[in-house]
């Protein structure tokens, strides 16, 4: 008697593709789901620490980081700014340092505007693993694309800097209140020795590379 092959039926071939569909598709729209979480985490920050900003001026006359009263407030090992309308240093400065754009984060915190160590300067991280930083001004000396304070978020990439950008602003990298600046794939970190934000942004003929995941990005939005 012939041996009887064994093998799948078409109709459990088809069952088993199905079920491959249907764990592929949780699959994507699971990192939908945490892609679109960064991105309102991103947009809320950039928004959350811009109202901050501005009820630290309703409520000291100056901006954090800036605020020459700050160590009579809250004791001689708070650093005080200049006041001079303006903040020093960059978005990635020396977490040992004592620039203005530092003691910026101290300020909110110690205010209660902010939550964290209020004993720390520390900047934030972001929802990609980046900093959150604060300078004053973008783009290079000789063509300043954006003038007065702006918040940055660095280490982006092209799919969460344009969604922001298009949520925020005009969804353009070199147009708007809101900029980008590429960082050539290289992450940013605290005290990075090359603050990309002072150099000329990245042209807006093609928009964002969001399709390469290894292109970062370093978003600046007025204040």
């Amino acid at each position: 008697m012939p041996n009887k092959s064994s093998g799948f039926t078409l109709v459990e071939i088809a069952i088993v593709l199905v079920i491959i569909g249907l764990l592929l598709g949780g699959v994507l729209k699971g990192q939908e789901l945490i892609n679109n979480a960064k991105i309102r985490r991103v947009a809320n920050d950039l928004s959350g620490i811009s109202t901050a900003i501005y009820a630290y001026q309703d409520r000291y006359k100056a901006l954090p980081g800036d605020d020459s009263g700050a160590s009579s407030r809250w004791g001689a090992g708070v650093a005080n700014g200049d006041r001079g309308g303006t903040i020093s240093g960059d978005f990635c400065g020396d977490p040992n340092g004592t620039a203005e754009s530092l003691s910026f984060w101290r300020h909110l915190r110690l205010s209660g505007l902010m939550e964290g160590d209020s004993a720390s300067s520390e900047q934030p991280q972001n929802a990609q693993g980046g900093i959150l930083g604060v300078q004053t001004a973008s783009g290079p000396a000789s063509a300043i694309e954006i003038g007065g304070l702006v918040l940055c978020a660095s280490n982006l990439t092209g799919k969460i800097a344009e969604a922001v950008d298009s949520q925020l602003d005009d969804g353009k990298p070199g147009s708007g209140s809101l900029r980008a600046y590429s960082q050539n794939k290289t992450p940013v970190a605290r005290g990075c020795a090359v603050n990309v934000t002072r150099t000329a942004s990245v042209a807006n003929t093609l928009g964002y590379n969001a399709a390469d995941d290894t292109e970062l990005y370093t978003i600046c939005k007025s204040v």
